[in-house]
């Protein structure tokens, strides 16, 4: 082993570390180990950021684009009240959402498809009485499946492609990964529709009104009017039990207590943390004349000061009414509504709390809770660091907590009103992306400048607007994908993608073909089921095209395998953003998920190995 080889391999290990510890954003991590590459000596410094001008980065950066213009137009809407029939049943609502998830994530950004569905779903759940999570899962793991049969559905494709390129094969096509990925989705859709749904844990109960999405931590102010007022929590207690639920903090001044005494007698201003369902919130408040501690009045100010405690169903049948109506005709800036917000991952709230967003001062929005399932915090709401998958009740005008979701990477978890501020831009956004992808199907000019050219036509024909076409952009996953590719190509010239090859074959494979790509798929897909699938892509390609190159086979159905497995993360809620998003919502435990994706993941291993086969021979 050479000295450089060592390097690459220590640089390499401490990256996927940083990525499965998850301390750090994944595009830091990538940029601080291109960095270190380049202080090593690895990567020639003149070559440091020859990623970024890659067509894999640049592709990904303008499907997200043509995504963004799907999304505001309409398109998604139209199609979505079209492919989901009022009268259908929950098998049928699920085969149909998971199915549609699959479809448009063929096209568009993954993550985009499965947060334009997600209130489909959870009112669907709703209807049908079922737990979110049941309808949620089927959901998120189908948008992933549908990445899986275009080039552009996800960016390993992209990444897989790039890297055919320089074993001088050229980059696969917009359609060559569609007979294995398409065979794939489909049996995982068939799969999860009429079995894996009802593997699903059941966290929610069935039968509620409107969506719950598990004990919210409440902060409660004592008013020298209130009931509890003087009265220890020992007396409390018998209340807080018949509504289901409890104190778990206590806040005087700057004094906080984690386990408060019984004896405790509490005092006005005196502020209790309390875990509770949605409604047991509002029973408990009622009751005992408790204030929320970021409430504000529920109608204008000149129209009079209600109680402090509005119900928890007058404020939602609020924001049904606002989010039910289009845009043009939602209700005035005073109207306040309590609005759910399920926080996306790798956004801009990721790690801040409501005070340095300044929630309050610039958006006129209060944090009335925070849900995060599987831990407690007696931190104050407004110091409370957002996390993935957190859901956050908000209250303030429906219009500003939009505002504010658009900006943070928010999913309001409530029916939305159709998108079609203009159905002839619905029309020119489908248009667009269809040619875009024929052109490049067909060859007529590479993908990453046909979506370029999709690009300029959304700004030209007013789309997507130049204002806004930068705020489509996933900046970490393109910083990220800019920085792995040099690293990539330094365990190719330093010859580490070989020696790992070289140990995987003569130890595991021992020389055979198919058992190599069956073990290529297997690592790269146990790698993304904890660290992000691009990045899975970028560690595995060198290592799938040095295996093909000792064995004296073709690279394709290697570098297919690698596309697969970095694909299927199905088994964490870490391995993927759609699972990641679910998590709040569905009222998932970390180890909620490989209950349908173990089973899920050992259906695609079986399958892929005789289509690559098959489709891609030795």
């Amino acid at each position: 082993m050479t000295t450089d080889q060592l390097l690459i391999l220590l640089i390499l290990s401490a990256t996927v570390g940083m990525f499965l510890w998850g301390r750090w954003r994944h595009d830091m991590v990538a940029l601080g180990a291109l960095l270190a590459c380049v202080l090593a000596g690895l990567v020639p410094r003149t070559d440091a950021f020859v990623g970024f001008g890659h067509p894999a980065v640049i592709t990904v950066a303008c499907v997200l684009v043509l995504s963004r213009g799907l999304q505001t137009s309409g398109a998604i809407d139209a199609l979505t009240q079209r492919v989901l029939p009022s009268s259908a049943g929950p098998v049928t609502t699920i085969a149909l959402l998971t199915g549609l998830g699959a479809f448009l994530s063929a096209f568009m950004n993954n993550i985009g498809a499965l947060a334009l569905l997600m209130p489909v779903a959870i009112q669907a759940a709703n209807k049908h009485k079922l737990p979110p999570g049941r309808i949620l899962m089927p959901l998120a793991f189908g948008s992933i499946l549908g990445g899986m049969t275009t080039l552009i559905g996800t960016p390993p494709n992209l990444i897989v492609s790039g890297f055919r390129a320089t074993t001088g094969a050229g980059h696969f096509g917009v359609f060559d990964f569609t007979p294995v990925g398409l065979s794939l989705a489909v049996c995982g859709v068939l799969f999860i529709t009429l079995v894996g749904w009802r593997l699903v844990p059941a966290r929610e109960r069935a039968g509620a009104e409107e969506f719950e999405t598990g004990a919210y931590l409440t902060e409660a102010r004592v008013t020298k009017d209130s009931k509890a007022a003087g009265r220890t929590l020992r007396e409390l207690g018998e209340e807080f039990e018949k509504a289901d639920a409890q104190i778990v903090g206590f806040v005087r001044g700057e004094f906080r207590l984690a386990v408060p005494s019984p004896a405790r007698k509490l005092r006005p201003d005196d502020i209790l943390v309390i875990e509770a369902e949605p409604k047991s919130m509002a029973t408990v408040l009622s009751q005992l004349g408790l204030k929320l501690v970021e409430d504000v009045p529920v109608t204008p100010p000149d129209k009079g000061t209600p109680s402090p405690v509005a119900t928890a169903e007058g404020a939602r049948r609020e924001t049904d009414t606002a989010e039910s109506k289009p845009r043009s005709q939602t209700t005035d800036a005073g109207d306040v509504a309590l609005i759910e917000l399920a926080v996306r991952p790798e956004t801009d709230l990721i790690n801040r709390s409501a005070t340095d967003v300044l929630l309050r001062t610039r958006f006129g929005i209060n944090l009335l809770a925070l849900s995060r399932q599987g831990k407690r915090s007696i931190r104050r709401l407004r110091s409370e660091h957002f996390q993935a998958g957190d859901v956050l009740l908000v209250q303030g005008p429906p219009a500003s907590v939009l505002t504010f979701a658009n900006e943070y990477g928010c999913v309001p978890l409530a029916p939305r009103a159709l998108r079609i501020p203009n159905p002839r831009q619905a029309l020119t956004a489908t248009l667009i992306l269809a040619t875009t992808v024929a052109v490049a199907a067909l060859g007529l000019l590479p993908a990453a400048i046909a979506f370029a050219m999709g690009v300029l036509a959304c700004l030209a024909f007013r789309v997507v607007s130049p204002r806004n076409v930068y705020e489509a952009v996933d900046w970490p996953v393109i910083v990220l994908l800019g920085a792995l590719i040099p690293m990539a190509g330094a365990m190719a010239s330093t010859g580490t993608a070989d020696l790992i090859a070289r140990v995987l074959l003569d130890n595991l494979a021992r020389g055979h073909p198919l058992l190599a790509v069956t073990l290529i798929l297997v690592v790269a897909m146990t790698l993304s089921d904890f660290m992000n699938n691009a990045a899975t892509a970028a560690v595995m390609c060198p290592v799938a095209i040095s295996a093909a190159a000792r064995l004296e086979a073709r690279p394709d159905a290697f570098l297919m395998a690698v596309a697969i497995g970095a694909s299927c993360a199905f088994l964490t809620p870490i391995g993927h953003q759609n699972n990641t998003l679910i998590l709040g919502p569905g009222g998932f435990h970390f180890g909620d998920y490989w209950r349908l994706g173990l089973p899920l993941e050992l259906l695609i291993i079986g399958l892929s190995i005789p289509l690559l086969w098959l489709v891609w021979p030795l």
